[in-house]
């Protein structure tokens, strides 16, 4: 007699062998290694290696854990076009940092990196060098004079530069529900002499969105939310490493307390006041407050040099010898 017909028939995978609190992991790792895609299964591979390990070692509780999950939950019910509180999450944790550090390592002298935060847009406008990017009357007008250049201190001409702060009540534009078009944010074009400049506000320190989960693990874990007085800057060309980092106030209360660990002592910055030569030259009134600041930039290909460098050494230590990288991340060595 035939046997039936299973529907839906197909590779059924190696045998799982009878789980215990001991093998569940090999086993796990044995069935996700099916792919041929050699990173995703060394990433799975690790993920449920640590995860496994941390339950193990907390004796994670199951009302623990479904608090997690209803956590997880709640941060994908709150996220918006605007809003992404896994972005949020990942920053207050440190990760956010963490990954720039390693996939954008930056050689001495060079400008490094901070956090991207969840109030970056595409819908910023182009504008010419001295435009304003801010249409807030209450704010404190504030000139920025910059360059960019490369670590041999010549001038980049063409960088892409996206700007972007709060309004001076702490809020970004598109946490306004009225929001018509982009306020307080601008894309700008460095000349030939590496130069940019605009108009725009003295930061303010202000709170990250703590009215939802992020917000209240927060105050579970007696942190606050503030963020310092800060502007975000990223830049891109072409064969140049993309950075992604702010300039903070020297002095502001949360300097050393930043919520999203942003802040490195190279981007903290003291404002100056507007001369009057500096005025007349930039169209603005005498005693503006004035932000000076010369960034520097890799290219791509130093970057990645030095990535692979710092990936080498760190996998050394770890005592991960039979791994070796492709397109500049860890696999398992096979050959």
């Amino acid at each position: 007699m035939a046997e039936p017909r299973r529907e839906n028939s197909g590779p059924v995978g190696p045998p799982l062998l009878d789980l215990t609190i001991d093998n569940i992991t090999p086993n796990t790792i044995r069935i996700n290694s099916q792919s041929d895609d050699q990173r995703l299964t060394y990433l799975l591979s690790r993920l449920v290696t640590h995860l496994h390990d941390f339950a193990r070692e907390t004796r994670l509780s199951t009302d623990e854990w479904m608090a997690g999950l209803e956590f997880l939950i709640a941060c994908g019910k709150i996220c918006s076009e605007v809003r992404n509180e896994f972005i949020l999450l990942s920053d207050t944790l440190g990760l956010s940092l963490l990954l720039d550090n390693i996939n954008h390592p930056k050689p001495a002298g060079a400008t490094e990196g901070s956090v991207l935060g969840p109030f970056h847009t595409h819908d910023a406008p182009l504008l010419e060098n001295g435009a304003s990017m801010t249409s807030d009357p209450a704010g404190e007008p504030m000139l920025a004079v910059c360059t960019v250049r490369d670590t041999a201190g010549n001038p980049i001409e063409g960088i892409k530069i996206d700007i972007w702060e709060t309004d001076s009540s702490g809020h970004y534009d598109v946490q306004h529900s009225d929001r018509n078009e982009p306020s307080e944010r601008c894309v700008m074009l460095s000349d030939e002499e590496g130069r940019f400049w605009f108009k725009g506000l003295k930061p303010v320190s202000y709170p990250i969105p703590h009215d939802g989960p992020v917000g209240k693990l927060l105050e579970r874990l007696g942190r606050h939310p503030w963020r310092p007085a800060h502007i975000h800057f990223m830049f891109e060309k072409e064969g140049w490493d993309k950075l992604i980092t702010a300039l903070y106030l020297k002095g502001d209360p949360y300097e050393t307390s930043d919520a999203v660990f942003g802040v490195k002592k190279s981007l903290v910055i003291e404002l100056g006041k507007v001369d009057k030569e500096t005025a007349e030259k930039y169209g603005v009134e005498e005693g503006t407050w004035l932000l000076k600041h010369d960034f520097v930039l890799t290219t791509q290909k130093d970057t990645e040099k030095l990535r692979d460098d710092l990936a080498k050494e760190a996998l050394a230590k770890l005592g991960l010898h039979n791994l070796k990288l492709v397109d500049h991340l860890p696999v398992p060595d096979l050959d």
